[in-house]
Protein backbone atom coordinates (compact mmCIF):
# COMPACT_ATOMS: atom_id res chain seq x y z
CA UNK A 1 0.00 0.00 0.00
CA UNK A 2 1.24 3.50 -0.80
CA UNK A 3 1.79 6.18 1.85
CA UNK A 4 -0.66 8.60 0.21
CA UNK A 5 -2.69 11.00 2.38
CA UNK A 6 -5.87 9.72 3.97
CA UNK A 7 -8.69 9.60 1.39
CA UNK A 8 -11.06 10.85 4.09
CA UNK A 9 -9.32 14.13 4.89
CA UNK A 10 -11.38 17.30 4.67
CA UNK A 11 -14.80 15.70 4.13
CA UNK A 12 -17.69 17.92 5.28
CA UNK A 13 -21.05 17.05 3.80
CA UNK A 14 -24.50 15.72 4.64
CA UNK A 15 -23.95 12.34 2.96
CA UNK A 16 -20.54 10.81 2.31
CA UNK A 17 -20.54 7.83 -0.02
CA UNK A 18 -18.21 6.21 -2.51
CA UNK A 19 -17.22 3.27 -4.67
CA UNK A 20 -14.70 0.57 -3.76
CA UNK A 21 -13.02 -1.41 -6.52
CA UNK A 22 -10.20 -1.62 -9.03
CA UNK A 23 -9.71 0.46 -12.18
CA UNK A 24 -12.82 2.53 -11.51
CA UNK A 25 -11.63 6.06 -12.27
CA UNK A 26 -13.90 6.20 -15.34
CA UNK A 27 -16.97 5.35 -13.24
CA UNK A 28 -20.10 7.47 -13.82
CA UNK A 29 -21.29 6.79 -10.26
CA UNK A 30 -20.00 10.04 -8.69
CA UNK A 31 -21.80 12.10 -11.34
CA UNK A 32 -25.06 10.11 -11.03
CA UNK A 33 -25.21 10.28 -7.23
CA UNK A 34 -24.08 13.88 -6.86
CA UNK A 35 -26.36 15.19 -9.62
CA UNK A 36 -29.37 13.46 -8.06
CA UNK A 37 -28.46 14.86 -4.65
CA UNK A 38 -28.13 18.37 -6.11
CA UNK A 39 -31.55 18.01 -7.73
CA UNK A 40 -33.00 17.15 -4.33
CA UNK A 41 -31.15 20.01 -2.61
CA UNK A 42 -29.04 17.76 -0.39
CA UNK A 43 -25.26 17.75 -0.07
CA UNK A 44 -23.57 14.50 -1.06
CA UNK A 45 -20.00 13.59 -1.96
CA UNK A 46 -19.11 10.38 -3.77
CA UNK A 47 -15.46 9.29 -3.60
CA UNK A 48 -13.74 6.71 -5.80
CA UNK A 49 -11.56 4.33 -3.79
CA UNK A 50 -9.62 2.80 -6.67
CA UNK A 51 -7.31 0.12 -5.27
CA UNK A 52 -5.24 0.06 -8.45
CA UNK A 53 -4.78 3.81 -8.69
CA UNK A 54 -3.98 4.15 -4.97
CA UNK A 55 -1.67 1.10 -5.08
CA UNK A 56 -3.55 -0.72 -2.32
CA UNK A 57 -3.52 -4.49 -2.11
CA UNK A 58 -6.76 -6.43 -1.67
CA UNK A 59 -6.04 -7.00 2.02
CA UNK A 60 -6.68 -3.28 2.60
CA UNK A 61 -10.43 -3.81 2.08
CA UNK A 62 -11.41 -4.30 5.77
CA UNK A 63 -9.24 -1.34 6.81
CA UNK A 64 -10.93 0.86 4.21
CA UNK A 65 -14.37 -0.16 5.48
CA UNK A 66 -13.27 0.66 9.05
CA UNK A 67 -12.02 4.09 7.99
CA UNK A 68 -15.14 4.89 5.99
CA UNK A 69 -17.44 3.90 8.82
CA UNK A 70 -15.48 5.93 11.38
CA UNK A 71 -15.44 8.91 9.02
CA UNK A 72 -19.24 8.96 9.07
CA UNK A 73 -19.91 7.59 5.61
CA UNK A 74 -23.53 6.66 4.92
CA UNK A 75 -22.17 3.70 2.98
CA UNK A 76 -20.19 2.62 -0.07
CA UNK A 77 -20.83 0.85 -3.32
CA UNK A 78 -18.66 -2.17 -4.09
CA UNK A 79 -17.59 -3.41 -7.49
CA UNK A 80 -15.05 -5.78 -9.09
CA UNK A 81 -13.28 -7.61 -7.55
CA UNK A 82 -14.82 -7.20 -4.07
CA UNK A 83 -18.54 -8.00 -4.42
CA UNK A 84 -18.15 -11.39 -2.78
CA UNK A 85 -15.04 -10.78 -0.65
CA UNK A 86 -16.70 -7.87 1.19
CA UNK A 87 -19.32 -10.15 2.75
CA UNK A 88 -16.79 -11.41 5.32
CA UNK A 89 -16.58 -7.90 6.81
CA UNK A 90 -20.31 -7.19 7.15
CA UNK A 91 -22.71 -7.67 10.05
CA UNK A 92 -25.83 -8.46 8.06
CA UNK A 93 -27.13 -9.01 4.54
CA UNK A 94 -30.42 -8.18 2.89
CA UNK A 95 -32.40 -11.22 1.77
CA UNK A 96 -31.44 -10.51 -1.83
CA UNK A 97 -27.73 -10.19 -1.15
CA UNK A 98 -27.77 -13.35 0.96
CA UNK A 99 -29.57 -15.28 -1.75
CA UNK A 100 -27.21 -14.05 -4.47
CA UNK A 101 -24.02 -14.28 -2.44
CA UNK A 102 -22.76 -10.91 -3.65
CA UNK A 103 -22.96 -7.30 -2.41
CA UNK A 104 -22.73 -4.07 -4.38
CA UNK A 105 -23.96 -1.66 -1.68
CA UNK A 106 -22.90 -1.43 1.97
CA UNK A 107 -24.85 0.72 4.42
CA UNK A 108 -23.33 2.01 7.66
CA UNK A 109 -26.45 2.63 9.74
CA UNK A 110 -27.71 1.71 13.18
CA UNK A 111 -24.24 0.75 14.35
CA UNK A 112 -23.85 -2.09 11.85
CA UNK A 113 -22.78 -2.79 8.30
CA UNK A 114 -25.47 -4.21 6.06
CA UNK A 115 -24.87 -5.49 2.55
CA UNK A 116 -27.40 -5.10 -0.26
CA UNK A 117 -27.47 -5.97 -3.93
CA UNK A 118 -29.14 -3.43 -6.21
CA UNK A 119 -27.62 -5.05 -9.32
CA UNK A 120 -30.52 -7.54 -9.50
CA UNK A 121 -33.29 -4.97 -9.76
CA UNK A 122 -30.99 -2.77 -11.83
CA UNK A 123 -30.49 -5.40 -14.51
CA UNK A 124 -34.08 -6.67 -14.33
CA UNK A 125 -35.51 -3.20 -14.96
CA UNK A 126 -33.02 -2.56 -17.76
CA UNK A 127 -33.78 -5.91 -19.39
CA UNK A 128 -37.55 -5.64 -19.20
CA UNK A 129 -37.62 -2.09 -20.57
CA UNK A 130 -34.69 -2.38 -22.99
CA UNK A 131 -35.50 -5.75 -24.56
CA UNK A 132 -39.28 -6.11 -24.34
CA UNK A 133 -40.92 -9.12 -25.98
CA UNK A 134 -37.69 -10.98 -26.80
CA UNK A 135 -37.72 -14.77 -26.77
CA UNK A 136 -36.88 -16.08 -23.30
CA UNK A 137 -37.06 -19.84 -23.69
CA UNK A 138 -33.29 -20.10 -23.18
CA UNK A 139 -30.55 -17.60 -22.41
CA UNK A 140 -26.79 -18.01 -22.22
CA UNK A 141 -24.92 -15.97 -19.62
CA UNK A 142 -21.14 -15.73 -19.74
CA UNK A 143 -19.69 -14.93 -16.33
CA UNK A 144 -20.54 -16.31 -12.88
CA UNK A 145 -18.85 -13.80 -10.58
CA UNK A 146 -20.44 -11.18 -8.35
CA UNK A 147 -22.17 -9.32 -11.19
CA UNK A 148 -23.10 -12.60 -12.87
CA UNK A 149 -24.80 -13.82 -9.71
CA UNK A 150 -27.07 -10.78 -9.84
CA UNK A 151 -27.83 -10.88 -13.57
CA UNK A 152 -28.58 -14.61 -13.43
CA UNK A 153 -31.07 -14.02 -10.63
CA UNK A 154 -32.61 -11.14 -12.57
CA UNK A 155 -32.96 -13.18 -15.77
CA UNK A 156 -34.71 -16.02 -13.98
CA UNK A 157 -37.00 -13.63 -12.11
CA UNK A 158 -37.76 -11.86 -15.41
CA UNK A 159 -39.14 -15.00 -17.02
CA UNK A 160 -36.20 -16.73 -18.70
CA UNK A 161 -37.29 -20.36 -18.70
CA UNK A 162 -33.84 -21.93 -18.99
CA UNK A 163 -30.47 -20.35 -18.21
CA UNK A 164 -27.11 -21.76 -19.29
CA UNK A 165 -24.10 -20.40 -17.41
CA UNK A 166 -20.51 -20.44 -18.65
CA UNK A 167 -17.37 -19.32 -16.85
CA UNK A 168 -13.67 -20.10 -17.13
CA UNK A 169 -13.54 -20.65 -13.35
CA UNK A 170 -15.18 -24.05 -12.84
CA UNK A 171 -15.50 -23.74 -9.06
CA UNK A 172 -17.17 -20.34 -9.33
CA UNK A 173 -19.46 -21.59 -12.10
CA UNK A 174 -20.70 -24.65 -10.25
CA UNK A 175 -21.04 -22.68 -7.03
CA UNK A 176 -23.44 -20.25 -8.71
CA UNK A 177 -25.35 -23.05 -10.43
CA UNK A 178 -25.78 -24.77 -7.06
CA UNK A 179 -27.05 -21.56 -5.44
CA UNK A 180 -29.56 -20.98 -8.23
CA UNK A 181 -30.77 -24.58 -8.03
CA UNK A 182 -31.70 -23.91 -4.41
CA UNK A 183 -33.94 -21.00 -5.34
CA UNK A 184 -35.21 -21.92 -8.81
CA UNK A 185 -34.97 -25.71 -9.03
CA UNK A 186 -32.67 -27.92 -11.08
CA UNK A 187 -34.56 -27.82 -14.37
CA UNK A 188 -34.04 -24.14 -15.20
CA UNK A 189 -30.27 -23.72 -14.69
CA UNK A 190 -27.33 -25.64 -16.10
CA UNK A 191 -23.57 -25.26 -16.43
CA UNK A 192 -22.41 -25.03 -20.01
CA UNK A 193 -19.15 -26.84 -20.65
CA UNK A 194 -19.32 -26.23 -24.41
CA UNK A 195 -19.75 -22.52 -25.17
CA UNK A 196 -20.41 -23.00 -28.88
CA UNK A 197 -23.13 -25.57 -28.21
CA UNK A 198 -24.69 -23.36 -25.55
CA UNK A 199 -24.90 -20.41 -27.97
CA UNK A 200 -26.68 -22.54 -30.56
CA UNK A 201 -29.45 -23.45 -28.10
CA UNK A 202 -29.89 -19.93 -26.71
CA UNK A 203 -32.29 -17.18 -27.76
CA UNK A 204 -30.11 -14.54 -26.17
CA UNK A 205 -26.61 -13.89 -24.81
CA UNK A 206 -25.63 -11.91 -21.71
CA UNK A 207 -22.06 -10.84 -21.03
CA UNK A 208 -21.61 -10.62 -17.26
CA UNK A 209 -17.81 -10.47 -17.39
CA UNK A 210 -15.51 -7.41 -17.48
CA UNK A 211 -14.45 -8.35 -21.03
CA UNK A 212 -15.26 -5.43 -23.30
CA UNK A 213 -14.35 -2.72 -20.82
CA UNK A 214 -11.85 -0.13 -22.01
CA UNK A 215 -9.20 -1.83 -19.86
CA UNK A 216 -10.15 -5.35 -21.05
CA UNK A 217 -11.00 -5.08 -24.76
CA UNK A 218 -12.21 -8.09 -26.65
CA UNK A 219 -15.13 -10.47 -26.96
CA UNK A 220 -16.34 -13.00 -24.37
CA UNK A 221 -17.12 -15.49 -27.15
CA UNK A 222 -16.12 -15.98 -30.79
CA UNK A 223 -17.85 -13.46 -33.05
CA UNK A 224 -18.92 -16.17 -35.48
CA UNK A 225 -21.13 -17.72 -32.78
CA UNK A 226 -23.46 -14.71 -32.78
CA UNK A 227 -26.48 -15.04 -35.07
CA UNK A 228 -29.13 -12.55 -36.18
CA UNK A 229 -31.79 -14.41 -34.17
CA UNK A 230 -29.96 -13.68 -30.89
CA UNK A 231 -30.60 -10.76 -28.59
CA UNK A 232 -27.40 -9.64 -26.87
CA UNK A 233 -27.00 -7.79 -23.56
CA UNK A 234 -23.83 -6.48 -21.95
CA UNK A 235 -23.36 -5.23 -18.38
CA UNK A 236 -20.31 -3.17 -19.41
CA UNK A 237 -21.10 0.53 -19.86
CA UNK A 238 -17.63 1.98 -20.48
CA UNK A 239 -17.59 2.01 -23.43
CA UNK A 240 -21.33 1.99 -24.08
CA UNK A 241 -20.84 0.08 -27.31
CA UNK A 242 -18.55 -2.82 -26.53
CA UNK A 243 -16.98 -5.01 -29.17
CA UNK A 244 -19.65 -7.60 -28.38
CA UNK A 245 -22.52 -5.18 -29.01
CA UNK A 246 -20.86 -3.82 -32.14
CA UNK A 247 -20.51 -7.32 -33.57
CA UNK A 248 -24.08 -8.16 -32.59
CA UNK A 249 -25.44 -5.04 -34.31
CA UNK A 250 -23.52 -5.89 -37.47
CA UNK A 251 -25.36 -9.21 -37.48
CA UNK A 252 -28.75 -7.56 -37.00
CA UNK A 253 -29.27 -8.53 -33.35
CA UNK A 254 -31.32 -6.58 -30.83
CA UNK A 255 -28.90 -5.29 -28.21
CA UNK A 256 -28.86 -3.84 -24.70
CA UNK A 257 -25.90 -1.89 -23.32
CA UNK A 258 -24.93 -1.63 -19.66
CA UNK A 259 -26.20 1.89 -19.02
CA UNK A 260 -29.66 0.83 -17.85
CA UNK A 261 -28.27 -1.51 -15.23
CA UNK A 262 -25.81 1.16 -14.08
CA UNK A 263 -28.57 3.75 -13.72
CA UNK A 264 -31.12 1.57 -11.96
CA UNK A 265 -28.61 0.04 -9.54
CA UNK A 266 -27.30 3.53 -8.74
CA UNK A 267 -30.83 4.72 -8.00
CA UNK A 268 -31.33 1.83 -5.59
CA UNK A 269 -28.04 2.54 -3.84
CA UNK A 270 -28.84 6.28 -3.60
CA UNK A 271 -32.07 5.41 -1.81
CA UNK A 272 -30.24 3.14 0.66
CA UNK A 273 -27.61 5.80 1.40
CA UNK A 274 -29.95 8.77 1.75
CA UNK A 275 -33.44 7.45 2.51
CA UNK A 276 -34.68 9.63 -0.38
CA UNK A 277 -36.59 8.41 -3.44
CA UNK A 278 -34.41 8.64 -6.55
CA UNK A 279 -35.89 9.95 -9.78
CA UNK A 280 -34.83 7.35 -12.33
CA UNK A 281 -35.80 9.45 -15.34
CA UNK A 282 -33.61 12.26 -14.04
CA UNK A 283 -30.72 9.90 -13.27
CA UNK A 284 -30.93 8.44 -16.76
CA UNK A 285 -30.80 11.92 -18.26
CA UNK A 286 -27.81 12.71 -16.02
CA UNK A 287 -26.07 9.69 -17.49
CA UNK A 288 -26.87 10.79 -21.04
CA UNK A 289 -25.71 14.34 -20.29
CA UNK A 290 -22.42 12.94 -18.99
CA UNK A 291 -21.63 10.73 -21.97
CA UNK A 292 -23.33 12.91 -24.58
CA UNK A 293 -26.37 11.90 -26.59
CA UNK A 294 -30.05 12.56 -27.23
CA UNK A 295 -32.52 13.18 -24.44
CA UNK A 296 -34.45 10.02 -23.66
CA UNK A 297 -36.97 8.92 -21.06
CA UNK A 298 -36.58 6.00 -18.69
CA UNK A 299 -39.57 3.79 -17.96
Amino acid sequence: MSNSPSPFAGQDTQFQTGLVGRDILASRSPWLHEQEADAQSVRLTYTLFDFSHREWNDEYLPKLLDLAERAGFAGVNVTFPFKQAVIAYLDDLSDGARRIGAVNTVSFAGGKRTGYNTDVTGFAESFLHGLPDVATNCALQIGAGGAGSATAQALLESGVKKLILCDTDAARLHGLVSNLHRDFGHDRISAGDDLAAAVKSADGIVNATPIGMAKLPGLPLPAECIEKRHWVADIVYFPLETELLREAKLRGCRTLNGSGMAIHQAAGAFEIFTGLRADRNRMQQSFIDFVGGPRISAA
